[in-house]
């Protein structure tokens, strides 16, 4: 196979060595597993946290005449997945068998598939943080079974195996080697892992080892021929992906740098070291000794079954992310925060419905993300409904309370809970709009500050303070834009 190299060289992203600049290749083979109650090729349970070996069927454990069975909802997922790709999706596909010995694979092969994958290329769209646009070409993606785990600390002497994995369904998901440095390709796996839980195809939970990345790494001269790469096997953290690979591409160049070469190999990632090892020499498929299962057909269905699919998707992040800038008016950036999970758009659009979707932004992004994130809860366990978050947004921009109350209410309605509009009904926090209350308040803080006064006449910036003042002695109840307007008129800047 034939690799383009379709990105241009950009000086942002090189790397400065001893001898000049250097530019980072990765690319990247995420394997996700499928969203399914039963494993690829038998009815064994899939969930986690089970007894070592409590989902294991006979099939799973390779016991004698025991033959696969493909499951449908596994080959619906990934076709899906490939429609969240934009990919191609192949409507005759193989099944091979890819033949290596290690004690937590039964069979002594793998089920998987080599030449004739289900889907075809694709591409994944980044919006990088400094605005930039980022393609990234999907290969391929392929169904296969996972393996079983083997347990080295458990005994002093020997070593366990647990086959609740062995069996279930894995999407490999293979780019091209487009990506340049270890922010893309964190932007890549952040982009994908949301397209799979939007999809519902794969939980994207890495820590539970259901989603992992094995991460392709050489450095060149820019613009040069590829160089030779090692891979990172099975990182399971995003940020490790990112350290991962700084180390190794600064590892590859000292290595050049001093006249010698790389081996292609495979590498294990020590995240407490935060460097690469080596683990084994790079296999070649031809190792593996690829041939088409004997006991599976070919895997063949209609593209009137792929439209259907089709039809039924959720709509995805990138064209979420267009509406919301589109409907909504938000920036860019807020809307890329709202999309990030399926969840928190959701949720955002239940507090924006019928209200200024801006300010519904604002206080979902800043006031409920921000405690959130602060106290380490997650959306679905979130003290203040979108439904309570509305009310609050109703009653700012009804001018029924200030922004400085506001976050009050929130503060009362998170600890206590409560209909917003009761609470400020009941507790007398609503925001005082009598011209005749501010004026008095406005004239008490002039007179004891005419000194003040005549400086704002010269610089009108000092009647933020005039402004912070009167609200201090309203007890932020004050009307700020009454305030405002008064305080100009009456000093003078109008």
């Amino acid at each position: 196979m034939t690799i383009v190299d379709t990105r241009t060289p950009d000086p942002k992203k090189f790397i400065k060595g001893a001898t000049g600049d250097w530019e980072i290749v990765i690319g990247m083979e995420v394997h996700a597993q499928v969203t399914s109650e039963a494993k690829l090729f038998s009815g064994a349970s899939t969930s986690f946290g089970n007894d070592p070996n409590a989902n294991v069927s006979l099939v799973d454990a390779a016991m004698p005449g025991m033959l696969p069975v493909i499951n449908e909802e596994c080959v619906r997922q990934a076709i899906r997945t490939g429609l969240g790709l934009k990919a191609e999706i192949n409507l005759k596909s193989v099944f091979d068998r890819k033949n290596y010995f290690y004690p937590d694979l039964p069979q002594g092969y793998q089920i998987s598939q080599f030449k004739q994958p289900i889907v075809g290329e694709g591409i994944i769209y980044l919006d990088m943080k400094d605005g930039e646009k980022v393609e990234v070409g999907v290969e391929r993606l392929h169904l296969e079974q996972d393996a079983g785990k083997s347990l080295h600390d458990q005994h002093p002497t020997m070593s366990f195996v647990d086959l609740n994995r062995s069996g279930v369904a894995l999407m490999e998901i293979v780019s091209k080697p487009d990506i340049r440095s270890a922010d893309e390709a964190k932007a890549y796996l952040t982009k994908l892992r949301t397209i799979l839980r939007y999809l519902g195809t794969c939980d994207g939970n890495m820590d539970q080892g259901s989603m992992r990345a094995d991460v392709n790494v050489s450095v060149r001269r820019p613009g040069g021929e590829f160089g030779t790469r090692c891979e990172i096997k099975n990182v399971n953290s995003i940020r490790f992906v990112g350290q991962a690979i700084e180390y190794e591409a600064r590892r590859q160049i000292g290595i050049l740098e001093d006249g010698g070469q790389i081996d292609q190999e495979t590498r294990l990632f020590d995240a407490v070291k935060g460097e690469t090892r080596s683990m084994r020499s790079k296999e070649e498929a031809h190792d593996y000794r690829y041939f088409p299962d004997p006991d599976l057909l070919p895997l063949e269905f209609t593209q009137a079954y792929v439209d259907d699919l089709a039809q039924h998707l959720v709509e995805l992040p990138d064209d979420k992310k267009a509406r919301f800038i589109a409907e909504y008016g938000l920036t860019s950036y807020d809307a890329d925060i709202l999309i990030a999970e399926k969840s928190s758009a959701d949720f955002f659009e239940e507090v924006a419905k019928g209200r200024d979707a801006k300010l519904a932004a604002n206080w979902v992004i800043n006031e409920l993300f921000g405690r959130l994130n602060k106290e380490g809860l997650e959306l679905e366990t979130s003290p203040v409904s979108a439904a309570q978050l509305g009310g609050i947004v109703d009653l700012i921009k009804g001018g029924t309370i200030s922004g400085k109350i506001a976050k009050d209410l929130f503060e009362i309605v998170w600890s206590e809970g409560g209909d917003p509009a009761v609470i400020v009904e009941e507790r007398g926090m609503k925001q005082v709009t009598d011209l005749g209350a501010i004026e008095t308040i406005v004239d008490e803080i002039l007179a004891a500050n005419q000194d003040k006064a005549e400086q704002a006449k010269e610089k009108p910036g000092m009647l933020g303070w005039f402004v912070g003042q009167v609200m201090k002695a309203s007890k932020g109840k004050a009307n700020p834009q009454a305030v405002s307007d008064m305080l100009k008129a009456k000093i003078g800047l109008d």
